[in-house]
């Protein structure tokens, strides 16, 4: 699961003065003050060429009503050079031929959940015809409304008013599975940045299947007898062309040099996601020398 959140402010002030003010309290505040919003299960959704329909739940944990919009974007993982991920959402001009904006929907896509209240949102999917075996993709981006802050007035008689209207922006993965589905993955190269007290483990990936890679990625660091000086693994979500970093401790201890990484890949022990949705594929496995 993937999450971004952001903090629209809206209002009208007499006072520039003020209007700073409230971006400093805003950014002073902690951060469980300004972004309580709904609970959203599951954080993917899977729906597939037979059903065609799927569900998420919203639940409001406060106590107060929350109002609800439900929107889709696009957007997968991408990296720099330096195997630095982020995930940029775009609702247009969209060229990925995996893309499913526009033809998911969402009912209800406006809601208002009662304090303490659930609320349940389906999606169906109407995909055009001819489609190819594999796997596409679409953010489903849940809005949720927190409620209207008034800022107190400086004094009675400047009679500065400014309401701040608090917005979380949670979006989640919606799959859509049909036909045959290969998850495959191959390892372009291995890259290593050397620190001060650690090195940095750089691998190149490019998806050779038609759905997305989920899975494992573990480096060790082991010296010339194969002893492990230092590991370090994370959860892998490889849809393109993707680099990932792996940052290892140079751990002082009797180390015998030269050095070498192990590297492995894995899309099995990802206890975090049902059996009956993963696609399984292959394993891939590497030792990359280190040269000093």
């Amino acid at each position: 699961m993937n999450k971004e959140n952001r903090i629209l402010i809206n209002g009208n002030s007499q006072n520039s003065l003020w209007g700073f003010f409230i971006v400093l309290i805003l950014l002073v505040a902690p951060l469980s003050q300004v972004t309580a919003g709904v609970l959203v299960a599951p954080s993917v959704i899977v729906l597939d060429g037979k059903a065609k329909t799927g569900r998420m739940n919203l639940q409001n944990p406060s106590n107060s009503p929350k109002e609800v919009s439900i929107s889709f974007s696009f957007g997968i993982p991408e990296s720099d050079s330096m195997g630095n991920v982020n995930i940029f959402l775009r609702d247009t001009a969209i060229t990925d031929p995996r893309s499913a904006l526009g033809w998911v929907k969402a009912f209800p896509r406006k809601l208002i959940i009662p304090p303490n209240g659930s609320q349940v949102v389906r999606f169906i999917a109407r995909p055009p015809k001819g489609l190819e075996d594999g796997e596409y993709w679409v953010r489903v981006v849940v809005e949720s409304q927190e409620g209207i802050t008034s800022i107190p007035t400086a004094t009675d008689a400047e009679q500065i008013t400014t309401q701040l209207n608090m917005i979380m922006r949670t979006a989640v993965m919606l799959k859509y599975r049909t036909g045959e589905l290969v998850a495959a993955l191959e390892i372009n190269g291995t890259d290593i940045v050397y620190n001060e007290s650690t090195i940095d483990v750089i691998v190149d990936m490019k998806n050779k299947g038609n759905v997305s890679y989920i899975g494992l990625l573990e480096c060790r660091l082991l010296d010339a007898n194969k002893k492990e000086i230092s590991k370090h693994h994370l959860q892998l979500a490889v849809y393109r062309d993707l680099k990932r970093k792996i940052t290892l401790p140079l751990v002082e201890g009797n180390f015998q040099k030269p050095y070498s990484v192990a590297v492995s890949i894995t899309n099995k022990g990802r206890n975090d996601i049902p059996a009956n949705e993963m696609v399984f594929g292959n394993e891939l496995s590497e030792i990359v020398a280190l040269n000093e």
